[in-house]
């Protein structure tokens, strides 16, 4: 079954330390996906774009540096993709879904923790579903290496971002059962 993203109720999240010692938040405010299902409703296919220029950290400054070319240089890519390669089940409705991440024209893999809710009738009589994926990566590893040491020795922006990503689908009309 192929699902069309509900970017309404949908969000791509991040976090990085701070100074060594705090957390910032961020978003990235447009995006798609292609996700299906097989028959018995178990993920079998996921690919994403992210629109890089929609990096939102809540601070103009910070994110216009993050558009920069000390960061995801957006002018020259302007998106991020995600290729899901293989989909393991791993217990009832929980997946290991790994793939290929595109940042900066720089391919690596990555794999996400994914958590699939039972599809549901929704009250406009569509079949809709939910999931929540977690993941984290190594920025250094696209190119993304922009930092300063601070007095302390801690960096002034961390390596490590972990990506958490809450979405909601809606199965395509030509293709919705009734969910049961």
């Amino acid at each position: 079954m192929n699902w069309n993203l509900d970017p309404a109720h949908s969000s791509i999240e991040f976090s990085v330390r701070h100074m060594g010692f705090a957390t910032v938040r961020g978003r990235f405010g447009r995006f798609t996906m292609t996700v299906e299902s097989d028959e018995l409703n178990r993920l079998s296919r996921v690919e994403a774009t992210i629109d890089a220029a929609s990096i939102d950290t809540g601070e103009d400054d910070r994110d216009a540096h993050l558009r920069s070319a000390d960061f995801l240089e957006v002018e020259r890519f302007p998106e991020l993709r995600f290729n899901g390669t293989r989909i393991e089940e791993n217990g009832r409705n929980r997946y290991r879904v790994s793939g290929d991440l595109t940042i900066r024209g720089t391919s690596k893999p990555v794999t996400f923790d994914v958590e699939v809710q039972e599809p549901i009738n929704d009250p406009f009589g569509n079949v809709r579903a939910a999931a929540e994926a977690r993941g984290k990566l190594n920025r250094k590893d696209w190119g993304l290496t922009w930092n300063q040491v601070l007095e302390a020795g801690s960096l002034l922006v961390g390596e490590e971002i972990t990506f958490m990503l809450d979405l909601q689908a809606v199965a395509a009309e030509k293709e919705a059962v009734a969910a049961g």
